[in-house]
């Protein structure tokens, strides 16, 4: 299994939220709406979800395997971050200003 693509859909910097992002699996098979969520100690990964009829979230689809889970988390988190750096590289900082 190869993770084919993977876009940044939204950008978020209030609360826990940090980015809401989909990924191409083989060039097959498409998965919306997976999170990027800043944890007491690190960002994660938090796969899509629902609320069953005792108001209990799960995982619409999730990795089987830790070594799965660590594909996925590895490979979003650093597309994650690459987007941040070009978007804090394109945001004029305090020495561009004229003065």
């Amino acid at each position: 299994m190869e993770i084919t693509d993977v876009k940044i859909r939204k950008i978020m910097s209030d609360g826990r939220l940090r980015a809401v992002v989909s990924i191409t699996i083989d060039d097959m098979f498409a998965v919306h709406d997976i999170k990027v969520v800043q944890g007491d100690e690190r960002l994660f990964v938090a796969m899509p979800s629902r609320k069953d009829e005792n108001g209990v979230f799960r995982d619409i689809v999730h990795p089987i395997s830790a070594s799965g889970r660590k594909l996925f988390e590895e490979t979003i988190l650093e597309a994650y971050e690459r987007q941040i750096a070009v978007l804090e590289a394109e945001q004029p900082g305090e020495s561009d200003e004229a003065v």
